[in-house]
């Protein structure tokens, strides 16, 4: 869940309009050299051996909204399901609302309460969701998002960044799995694609 935020720390200056397909490029490079790498990898053995690239779709700006963004009155914190049985403690961040394809739509955005102990992650925020890529396109599970607080009322997501969990790669790791409030009924064409073997 910390592929896009080590990419935006990373950034220290501000990116325009014009730069835009170039700092997706360098985020799916990164992402790449990162599953390339044996010490990093999550992918199996077998497949990091004939590993040449993750697949994505075009990268298209319109996949980057600017949400509008609500700070959660009482937040909740609970315990999130995974693959496996491990449950770690989320608290409930706020929500984003934006429109897309003509809809308006709705995320939930979460803090995992161990991780923000760490004070290089102290603003990480988190929304992992599902639409109707799902096993048409897209990993069957989901996807994830990483972002930090907002200063103001409104937060960028941009769907170029969107992940798969490391599930999708090796049956060995303990993945959030998204809640349903974060089901989207669109077809969320950006990002990461279901890992297909190269």
């Amino acid at each position: 869940m910390l592929l896009l935020l080590s990419f935006l720390t990373g950034c220290s200056k501000k990116i325009t309009f014009d730069d835009y397909t170039a700092s997706i490029k360098d985020f799916q490079y990164e992402l790449n050299a990162k599953y390339a790498d044996e010490k990093d990898s999550p992918l199996m053995e077998e497949d990091l051996k004939e590993f040449k690239s993750l697949d994505f779709f075009p990268i298209d700006s319109t996949y980057k909204v600017h949400a509008k963004f609500e700070l959660e009155d009482n937040p909740i914190f609970f315990e999130m399901p995974t693959t496996t049985d491990r449950k770690p403690i989320y608290k409930t961040y706020g929500t984003a609302t934006f429109v897309l394809e003509g809809k308006e739509l709705k995320l939930h955005i979460y803090q995992n309460q161990d991780l923000i102990k760490k004070p290089e992650y102290k603003n990480h925020l988190f929304i992992p969701f599902t639409d109707l890529t799902n096993s048409k396109g897209s990993y069957g599970g989901g996807r994830y998002i990483d972002l930090e607080i907002p200063e103001g009322n409104t937060i960028v997501i941009d769907f170029n960044t969107a992940y798969n969990p490391y599930c999708a790669y090796n049956h060995k790791y303990s993945c959030p799995i998204p809640p349903r409030e974060n089901d989207l009924a669109i077809a969320i064409e950006a990002g990461v694609k279901d890992f297909g073997k190269h």
